[in-house]
C-alpha cells in the first residue's frame, strides 16, 4: 500500500487533516490510520446522555470547519452558541465581562461537544474515495528511503509506505516517541474534573469562570436547556480526591460553594471523570517525512478553552503547506514543507503557551500586593473597551 499522506490519529485533529487534504488536492492518497471504532452522536434528554469533553470553538475553528465542509454537518440544534463571557477574581473584587455585542458579532464562540465535531468529520472522511481506515495501529517505522517512501509497519501484521507520516494521535504520541522528538513539559499540579451539572439558574448563553487559587472553575453553556451547563474544576490534587468521593447530592453541594452559587444551586450532576494536566511542547515538529500536530505537539492548561482552536489551527496550517507542495510536483513529507509548518505554528503556539502559564500563575498568587494588583487591573481592563475588543478578537481568531 502507498499513500502521499498516512495520518495517525482519527480524533478532532487527524480527521480535520484528511477532511482538508480531500477538499485542497483531489488526486490525493491519504490513509487514515486508527484502531478505534466511531462511534456515531446520540439523542441527549438527561446529564448522564452529553459528552464530557466539550471545545468552546472560536470564530477561526468554525470558519475552518466550514470551508472543510464539516461545520454544515454538525445539527444546528446541538451548537451552543455564548454571547456573553463573565470572569472573575475568588479573591477579590475584580472581574471582566466581554459581550458579542460590543464587537457586533452573533456570538463570541461555540461550545460542542466533542462527539459532535467527531461525527461530523467522520462523515466527511468514511464518504471519500482517496482516504483509506485502516483499523489498527503503527507498530514501527523507519527512515525514508532513496525514493522519499517512509516504511510504516502496522500491528496487524500489514505495511504500507508513505511520503509523509502525520502524528496526531495525542498528547502520548507514540509517532512523536517512536521519531525521537523531545519535548519540553512540566505538570501543572492541576487535576481537571469534568461532568455535566444541572443548575438552578439560567445559564443565560454565557461562559463563566471564577479564578480560585486552587485553580479556575469553568461553567459552559450546553445546548436544548439553558439550565444545563458543562464544567470544568481544575483544583489541585488532594481536593480532585475528595470531591470526586463524594455523593451526588455532596458534589453538587460543593460545587455550588466553588462556584460561589452564581448560577443558584446545582441541582443534578453527571457521572465525573478526571484527567491530569500537564503542559507539553515539542522542540521539533518534524523529522525525516514524519510530522506532529495537535495535541501530538502540544498541549495546554484548558483554562481558556484554547488546546482543540491551536489543533485545528495545526492542521489547516499543515493541509495547506502538503497541498501547496504536491501542487508544486514536491513530495509532502520534505524538510522544506515541513519546516514551513513548523515556522508558521510554532511561535502562535507558543505565544498561548505563555499567556497560559502566566494567567494561571497570576491567579495562583496569594500574596496580597499581587491580590490587590490584579484586582485593579480587572477592573480597569473592564473599562478599556479598545482594548478588550482587541483582546477577544485575538482570542476568536478575527485578527
Amino acid at each position: 500500500m502507498q499513500f502521499d499522506v498516512a495520518i495517525v490519529g482519527a480524533g478532532l485533529v487527524g480527521q480535520a487533516i484528511a477532511a482538508a487534504l480531500i477538499q485542497g488536492a483531489d488526486d490525493i492518497r491519504v490513509a487514515l490510520i486508527d484502531p478505534s471504532t466511531p462511534a456515531p452522536a446520540g439523542e441527549c434528554s438527561g446529564v448522564n446522555d452529553y459528552d464530557l469533553r466539550v471545545s468552546a470553538l472560536t470564530a477561526q475553528s468554525q470558519a475552518f470547519l466550514t470551508d472543510i465542509g464539516a461545520w454544515d454537518l454538525i445539527p444546528h440544534q446541538v451548537l451552543s452558541g455564548y454571547t456573553r463571557m463573565h470572569v472573575w477574581d475568588a479573591e477579590g473584587t475584580g472581574s471582566v465581562t466581554f459581550n458579542a455585542t460590543d464587537l457586533h458579532v452573533p456570538a463570541l464562540g461555540h461550545i460542542v461537544e466533542n462527539r459532535q465535531t467527531l461525527t461530523a468529520l467522520n462523515q466527511l472522511t468514511e464518504s471519500a474515495r482517496s482516504i483509506e481506515r485502516l483499523q489498527t495501529a503503527v507498530q514501527s517505522f523507519d527512515n525514508p528511503d532513496a525514493d522519499g517512501w517512509v516504511p510504516v509497519t502496522l500491528a496487524d501484521g500489514n505495511a504500507l509506505e508513505t511520503r509523509l507520516l502525520i502524528g496526531a494521535d495525542g498528547a502520548l504520541s507514540n509517532v512523536r516517541q517512536m521519531a525521537g522528538m523531545t519535548t519540553r513539559e512540566w505538570d501543572y499540579g492541576h487535576h481537571a474534573i469534568v461532568a455535566t451539572v444541572r443548575t438552578e439558574q439560567s445559564v443565560a448563553q454565557t461562559a463563566w469562570q471564577r479564578f480560585r487559587p486552587e485553580g479556575p472553575l469553568a461553567f459552559l453553556p450546553l445546548h436544548s436547556d439553558d439550565h444545563l451547563a458543562s464544567i470544568v474544576w481544575s483544583t489541585l490534587p488532594e481536593e480532585a480526591d475528595k470531591v470526586l468521593a463524594m455523593s451526588d447530592e455532596d458534589f453538587c453541594a460543593a460545587l455550588t460553594d466553588a462556584f460561589e452559587g452564581k448560577l443558584g444551586k446545582v441541582t443534578e450532576v453527571s457521572r465525573r471523570q478526571r484527567f491530569p494536566l500537564r503542559q507539553r511542547h515539542a522542540s521539533q515538529y518534524y523529522e525525516a517525512g514524519v510530522v506532529v500536530a495537535g495535541d501530538a505537539a502540544h498541549t495546554i492548561h484548558p483554562l481558556a478553552g484554547q488546546g482543540v482552536n491551536l489543533g485545528f489551527k495545526d492542521a489547516q496550517v499543515l493541509s495547506e503547506e502538503i497541498v501547496r507542495a504536491m501542487d508544486k510536483g514536491l513530495s509532502p513529507g520534505s524538510d522544506a514543507v515541513l519546516a514551513r509548518y513548523q515556522r508558521r505554528r510554532q511561535a502562535d503556539n507558543l505565544a498561548t503557551m505563555a499567556a497560559m502559564e502566566g494567567f494561571k500563575r497570576l491567579f495562583a498568587s496569594d500574596q496580597p500586593l499581587v491580590r490587590l494588583i490584579r484586582n485593579e487591573g480587572m477592573r480597569l481592563f473592564d473599562k478599556m473597551m479598545p482594548v478588550k475588543q482587541h483582546v477577544v478578537m485575538k482570542a476568536m481568531g478575527l485578527q
